[in-house]
């Protein structure tokens, strides 16, 4: 049997009102609300995923939002009110892998875009596919893509504790992560620092190359 290798272990103990929004807009379980805590894990391969999630509701009282099984990752989200619930649902997916969390792939921003007030051609294109708020014409734009994904959902909290901004969309699965944020420039800017400092704050080891699977 292949190894499961963990590649993202993202702790959340607040949960902000606008990821939980777009948690619950985009998911097939149960809805998250603001401020609880919440627990994002991405392993390879993808299917080994059942397994992780299995060990994580028969350990604990959390509560799955989220199960993305694709051919080369898996990935999941947990989350309890009681913090507590949620620290123990990671020590016992943890010990299932037979890992630390530092043994997690350090996250790598791949791409970081800022577009100053956005043309309304373009702004309607993303409208059109968001899963978020809408972005006006005028406004900016904030782009960033992780590796692994599932640490897109940490910069997006992070931003959304730092800055008055509106969460476009976010991707947590894939090869890649992918994070949408608009505002007033200033505030974008604040949001893609906090971002920025959240993903470098990360430790981990270094990934395997294997995004290209």
């Amino acid at each position: 049997m292949a190894q499961t290798n963990l590649r993202a272990y993202v702790f959340l103990d607040s949960l902000q009102p606008q990821l939980a929004a777009h948690i619950c807009t985009t998911c097939r379980g149960y809805f998250p609300v603001p401020y609880v805590a919440s627990l994002f894990v991405e392993i390879a391969p993808g299917m080994a995923i059942h397994q992780v999630i299995d060990t994580a509701l028969k350990s604990t009282a959390v509560h799955p939002a989220t199960l993305v099984v694709e051919r080369a990752f898996g990935m999941l989200e947990v989350h309890h009110e009681d913090k507590g619930e949620v620290r123990s649902a990671g020590d016992a997916i943890l010990r299932h892998l037979g890992a630390k969390e530092d043994d997690r792939a350090r996250p790598k921003v791949i791409s970081n875009t800022i577009i100053r007030a956005i043309e309304p051609m373009h702004a309607m294109i993303i409208d059109k596919i968001r899963f978020g708020s809408m972005i006006e014409p005028g406004r900016s734009l904030f782009i960033m893509e992780t590796e692994p994904a599932a640490y897109a959902v940490l910069a997006a909290n992070e931003a959304e504790k730092a800055a008055d901004v509106r969460l476009i969309d976010v991707t947590p699965f894939g090869a890649f992560g992918r994070l949408y944020m608009s505002g007033d420039e200033a505030e974008i800017d604040s949001a893609a620092a906090a971002a920025t400092a959240a993903i470098q704050g990360v430790s981990g080891k270094e990934a395997r190359g294997d995004s290209k699977s």
